[in-house]
């Protein structure tokens, strides 16, 4: 065998030790979450019946399973749009600062890399109300009345989407700050000299050469808010997703018909709804702001 036939041989059986990883950790899995949504199978159960679309009719006439998609979507519609405009602008400030940059570049990444248990339930004891509850301390301290954020119907939801938006903001602005700092200084002093205003080069120039990065962005935050789940099982009472399932998230839903009520086909069913919506989402996300622009 010649060199060049070793080294290409050598190529792909470094690149199929990935690509068996990928079927067997995920393509198998995934094939086979499908196929159980079409049976009717307890955990604890051997037997795997074959019942069709029953499952998902099932879950649309269950009002838990609605309202657990309802709100769902209620946290990617809240949380997304929050978090990029947040971290779009704290990059452009953080962009300007000469001093210290690397400070403020850990400060803002540290919720990101802290674990995220132990933030859910930093943000559980800073919503408690008072005494114990930081916020309310703070807000009473300002003459304001205190307020029940967790075990309200609808403050909770709001709480753990600023929870969510707080740990995520550190890596979006990590991201929009490496693209500022790739952006050539030519067009934004070209622009001067033409007379933009600083308003108009953002608008005109920056916001548009960071298309690509707002939309990777927007697509990953998406599929994060979509598969929340660590945060609102720590941070509600008992991780029932409540009050009253106000809540409660898909994911959760999954995990509490499959390891509660070891309703497996169900939750596989669940899972294969929330599997179709991100994928949905994604690409309705990659036609619509995916639009490349050259100066």
């Amino acid at each position: 065998m010649k060199i060049s036939q070793k080294r290409i041989l050598t190529a792909y059986v470094f690149l199929a030790i990935p690509l068996v990883f990928y079927i067997v950790v995920r393509f198998y899995p995934m094939i086979y979450t499908f196929w159980l949504s079409f049976t009717n199978w307890k955990l604890i159960s051997p037997n795997k019946d074959f019942v069709g679309f029953d499952n998902f009719v099932k879950l649309f006439k269950d009002k838990v399973f609605v309202t657990s998609l309802w709100n769902t979507l209620k946290y990617v519609t809240y949380g997304v749009p929050l978090v990029i405009v947040l971290s779009l602008f704290l990059a452009a400030t953080l962009n300007r600062v000469r001093h210290l940059q690397w400070f403020y570049r850990l400060l803002y990444v540290m919720p990101y890399i802290t674990p995220l248990v132990a933030v859910s339930w930093v943000w559980r004891w800073i919503y408690q109300r008072p005494p114990a509850g930081i916020l309310n301390n703070l807000l009473m301290a300002f003459g304001l009345d205190a307020q029940p954020f967790l075990s309200s119907m609808n403050q909770s939801l709001p709480a753990i989407v600023v929870t969510t938006v707080w740990v995520n903001l550190g890596y979006c602005i990590i991201i929009y700050l490496a693209g500022l700092q790739t952006i050539p200084q030519e067009y934004i002093e070209a622009a001067k000299i033409d007379g933009a205003t600083s308003k108009q080069s953002f608008l005109k120039i920056t916001l548009p050469l960071l298309n690509p990065i707002t939309v990777f962005l927007v697509v990953t935050q998406s599929i994060t808010f979509l598969r929340i789940f660590t945060q609102v099982y720590n941070m509600t009472d008992q991780g029932s997703g409540g009050p009253l399932n106000s809540t409660k998230p898909l994911v959760l839903y999954i995990y509490q018909k499959a390891f509660r009520s070891f309703d497996m086909g169900l939750a596989s069913s669940a899972t294969v709804i929330l599997f179709m919506i991100i994928m949905g989402i994604t690409l309705i996300q990659l036609l619509v702001l995916n639009k490349r622009v050259q100066y």
